[in-house]
């Protein structure tokens, strides 16, 4: 049986520190070494509270690794329908993280290298940015939420916005096994949840922020994405990547060793995703990858999102906040 330690700590006395001592008892300095590559989540071309990582927070983690290791490089690809570039100056990104002396890249603008990969589930040749090739450490810096398309997005999930290709959304009808090949080829070494803000509800980025006030770090993502699950109280095998990635690499058991604050103290119910229609017939498209194809890929998207805008702003009620404060007794 392999133990894992994950740091678990509240930030009420700084960031800095909370981010410190998650990063200590995690042992960071014996899994991150050379050239480290952040993936952080953004998810949105401006800071989002709860959908985007926390700028601040990789200013603190760029700042406590920049002196300790070779190089810091921070980085993300483009969106679907925005530009990483414009994510990075719009969330404040690029200037924290050229001031705490690293360096930002848009990854699907970077050198790509043709990748094999014979155990691979679904990606058996991929095209990966050089950047992440020649890293020797990946550091994943998701954002604890609830998913409208998975249920839950954290360390793992974080992984996807790896792949360059801003089409890599008609990667989603196999995103489990994606993720699953992911988690061989790139080989995170680190993962740090950043659930300062996390976000309930319709995440990605149309959730509720929940001010958490909460940092865990540790060497194993899978096990960072089930106690982040657990503090959730979402059950992690309902989750269909994790228990895709539990059942072919983690073979054997694993114990977790929490350093700091205990889960029970920490547990808070999350609300789940609201499946309005729009939502619905998405989990339907992504079912079938000639579909996804058709209807992300061609101009039919333009008439498809224009038709979802006009029925949320017809029905508001079913959207985010309003949805949840009519239907859940129990905020915060």
């Amino acid at each position: 049986m392999k133990t894992v330690k994950i740091g678990v700590f509240r930030t009420s006395d700084g960031l800095e520190h909370a981010l410190r001592n998650a990063l200590n008892a995690a042992e960071w300095d014996r899994h991150i070494h050379g050239k480290v590559f952040i993936k952080p989540n953004l998810c949105a071309k401006k800071y989002l509270p709860g959908a985007v990582t926390n700028p601040q927070t990789l200013f603190h983690l760029v700042s406590l690794l920049r002196d300790k290791i070779e190089e810091v490089v921070v980085g993300e690809s483009d969106g679907y329908n925005y530009s990483c570039d414009e994510a990075l100056t719009k969330t404040g990104v690029e200037k924290l993280v050229n001031r705490a002396g690293g360096k930002t890249i848009n990854l699907s603008k970077d050198k790509t290298l043709k990748i094999q990969n014979p155990s691979a589930l679904y990606l058996k040749k991929v095209l990966l940015p050089k950047t992440l090739i020649e890293a020797d450490s990946l550091v994943s810096l998701p954002v604890m939420k609830t998913h409208e398309f998975t249920l839950y997005g954290g360390a793992i999930k974080n992984l996807f916005g790896c792949i360059p290709n801003n089409k890599r959304i008609f990667l989603h009808p196999y995103l489990n096994m994606v993720l699953h090949d992911l988690m061989i080829l790139l080989n995170p070494k680190f993962a740090v949840m950043d659930a300062t803000v996390a976000m309930e509800g319709n995440g990605p980025n149309r959730g509720i922020p929940i001010p958490m006030k909460l940092l865990l770090a540790s060497s194993d993502l899978l096990a960072i994405d089930k106690t982040s699950t657990e503090i959730m109280d979402i059950n992690w095998t309902d989750v269909g990547y994790l228990h895709l990635i539990n059942k072919y690499l983690c073979p054997e058991e694993t114990n977790i060793q929490i350093i700091g604050k205990g889960i029970e103290t920490l547990r808070r119910p999350f609300v789940k995703p609201y499946l309005d229609l729009a939502v619905r017939a998405q989990l339907l498209v992504y079912k079938n990858y000639f579909l996804t194809r058709l209807c992300f890929g061609t101009p039919l998207f333009n008439a498809l999102q224009a038709c979802m805008k006009i029925y949320r702003i017809i029905d508001r009620e079913i959207k985010g906040k309003n949805w949840t404060e009519k239907h859940w007794s129990n905020l915060d």
